[in-house]
């Protein structure tokens, strides 16, 4: 083969790595399909006896009535005598995922299995969540998605404070084997890329 032949087929490698590069990092940003944001989240009401009590609402997965997976506040019993502060209960409650009368009702959570709260920080400054390892691990891109919004949903309808996400006490940059950039504060936008 001589060195030309040579040269024009290292270019079509060039330019394939690149095409291939370019296909999986617009695959990064672009927010999986379907996650439809609810504005006026759609609420699963758990039985209860006591109309008087305190709810904090924790925001899981489920569909809406044309079928679309959109993310869900569900409510939950709050007492805060018992229960710390709004915030801390809410994190605890998304971590444990949704009761199994939830789960009937059609909601699910993409937070992995094993997940530990480690800790919750509530400084002057903002709210530092602090989860173990198991958060950054399996599920691929649409998990990855899925699960920190349902992070984001939930500590931001429970504080007014900027929320910083940390795993293993370690400020996070980027989530997930495929590499997902997330900037901090945690908002809306924090996966736009």
């Amino acid at each position: 083969m001589d060195k030309k032949s040579l040269n024009i087929i290292l270019i079509i490698l060039t330019i394939l790595v690149a095409i291939a590069f370019a296909f999986s990092v617009k695959g990064m940003k672009t927010p999986p399909a379907p996650t439809e944001v609810v504005t006026a989240p759609e609420e699963v009401e758990t039985p209860d006896d006591n109309t008087e009590s305190q709810y904090i609402n924790v925001f899981f997965i489920g569909q809406n009535k044309n079928k679309e997976e959109v993310y869900k506040a569900v409510k939950r019993k709050y007492d805060p005598t018992v229960d710390g502060t709004p915030i801390k209960f809410a994190i605890t409650a998304l971590i444990d995922g949704p009761k199994p009368e939830e789960v009937q009702l059609g909601v699910y959570s993409e937070i992995p299995v094993g997940t530990r709260l480690l800790s919750i920080v509530e400084a002057p400054e903002g709210v530092y969540i602090n989860l173990s390892k198991h958060f950054d691990t399996g599920g691929g891109t649409d998990s990855i998605y899925k699960r920190i919004f349902q992070l984001i949903k939930t500590a931001k309808y429970n504080t007014t404070k900027p929320v910083y996400l940390l795993i293993e006490n370690q400020p996070v940059e980027v989530l997930g084997g495929e590499g997902i950039m997330i900037t901090q504060p945690l908002n809306e936008n924090s996966l736009g890329g």
